[in-house]
């Protein structure tokens, strides 16, 4: 791939864009605050900005040290073992592999919501959903930079929509100004909402930074991996926590507590964001949010594609899989077989969404959401267990270790990891709403068990029966000049 194709704020927009500000604000905002904790949500992002931070600070020590396009899939396996090294690479590449998909059938649910909207159009979502595939399909073919751009201009689009709004509502607040909201005490408080669940809460704020990782995909094709990694993970984590605390803030005052509330539980949840935009702003502004949400979930979904293909790029090139998914563009260098294998995927799993009648958004979104970010939170724990072998158990590096950096702020981050696991499972149903009846969210604990657990079983078949493949286990990382296969230490 590329050398030097993205700078900083190339890596930081991909991450950022990955997270879907606008996704996040309009779909997870209304359940923490209309189901969950009420006017305690802005509480609960805090909340999830310290836990995240305090785990990205052994994530960086070890993105200062190991920088490969298989990310988790290297860290774990160089710095833990390629046992779970595997299981750490196949989670978070079935994860994106499939959120594709589900980016897919909401980025189709907006758009069907705009055009009918704003045109009278009433087209199949399946129309919307091939329009987006073709696209991202297109985007990927090119180096990197080419989708940065795009993340880009759209990105600050909906930081500047978000933000309007968030300032109308704190200058207008119609019951008063107040802090209360901020507060991580509130968030453990349902606030007087009936029936609310405060773990529903916490965990609307904790999936609002999926992707978040994924800036060590990038650093093979950045320009200073070892400086703009830690930097770019730092900066996305804390950026998005305090915009994610701002909005949610400005919301909630701007509607009024208990007028926020009702709106979010209503039959119209959207109406959490809209509401204000339309009182404060006025009815352009609802224009332009219907038609950013579209253009959010769209850069979202090409973000989630670019990192799928690296994963498999990855795997490819360590031969794992087939070879040919190592390759990269002899002009573009982008991994464009592994991009087209993933676009396949994504087509195949909308397919089916189509052709069993199940809804692009409350089926297949919302299913694939609760997935992903089930494996991706079981791979982050496997990271900060990693990050404490490596540094205090192998002793390699002994100028980066601390008692701190690398030994507590990952025991910590862990533990907040796996507190949110238990928050997902608990409130796994109350999450998944009318999809909690299908077939694909009963099987999620299976997938779980069977991806997690199949993988470590498969890298023990390898060692045994194939090690020159088990050796292979994320041996490939970057130096200063190419991509090098070293045995994992």
């Amino acid at each position: 791939m590329k050398r030097g194709a993205i700078g900083l704020a190339g890596v930081v927009f991909m991450v950022v864009a990955f997270s879907a500000p606008i996704t996040a604000m309009t779909g997870n905002l209304p359940v923490a605050v209309g189901f969950g904790n009420g006017l305690g949500a802005p509480g609960g992002f805090v909340i999830a900005t310290i836990v995240l931070t305090i785990f990205s600070i052994g994530f960086v020590a070890l993105a200062r040290h190991i920088t490969a396009a298989g990310a988790f899939y290297t860290f774990v396996s160089r710095a833990w073992s390629r046992i779970p090294g595997l299981a750490a690479g196949v989670l978070p590449a079935f994860t994106y592999m499939t959120m594709e998909a589900g980016l897919i059938g909401i980025f189709a649910a907006f758009a069907d919501q705009a055009f009918t909207a704003q045109f009278g159009m009433d087209l199949p979502w399946e129309v919307y959903a091939v329009f987006g595939l073709v696209a991202i399909a297109a985007l990927s073919h090119f180096d990197i930079s080419v989708a940065a751009k795009v993340l880009g201009v759209v990105l600050v689009s909906e930081i500047a929509m978000l933000s309007i709004t968030a300032i109308a509502g704190l200058i207008h607040h119609p019951d008063g100004m107040s802090f209360t909201s901020l507060s991580p005490l509130t968030a453990l408080s349902t606030n007087g909402v009936a029936g609310g669940v405060v773990g529903l809460g916490l965990l609307m704020a904790f999936w609002s930074w999926v992707g978040f990782e994924s800036t060590a995909i990038y650093g093979e094709e950045s320009k200073n991996p070892k400086r703009i990694v830690p930097l770019a993970t730092m900066i996305a984590v804390i950026g998005i926590g305090v915009f994610y605390t701002f909005i949610s803030w400005g919301v909630v005052v701007g509607n009024g507590p208990a007028r926020a509330v009702e709106l979010a539980s209503g039959p119209t949840p959207f109406d959490l964001l809209y509401a204000p935009t339309a009182q404060y702003v006025g009815q352009w502004g609802v224009t332009v949010f219907e038609w950013l949400v579209v253009g959010g979930s769209f850069a979202c979904a090409l973000a989630i594609h670019n990192s799928a293909a690296r994963y498999l790029f990855a795997f490819g090139r360590d031969g794992l899989l087939w070879r040919r998914l190592g390759e990269a563009h002899p002009k573009h260098a982008s991994p464009w077989v592994a991009s087209l294998a993933q676009s396949v995927f994504a087509a195949l799993l909308v397919t089916v969404c189509s052709v069993t009648g199940s809804d692009p958004y409350a089926d297949l979104f919302v299913l694939v959401a609760i997935l992903a970010t089930l494996l991706l939170l079981i791979v982050q724990t496997m990271c900060s267990i990693s990050t404490v072998v490596y540094f205090h158990i192998k002793k390699q590096h002994p100028e980066t270790a601390s008692w701190w950096r690398t030994l507590l702020a990952p025991i910590v981050g862990g533990a907040g990891m796996l507190y949110v696991i238990y928050l997902m499972a608990s409130n796994m149903q109350a999450a998944a709403g009318a999809a909690s009846d299908t077939l694909f969210f009963k099987a999620i604990p299976y997938l779980v068990v069977l991806l997690t657990l199949g993988s470590i079983a498969l890298a023990l078949y390898w060692r045994k029966a194939r090690p020159d493949r088990y050796a292979r286990i994320g041996s490939t990382i970057f130096d200063d000049h190419d991509p090098v296969r070293e045995p994992a230490v």
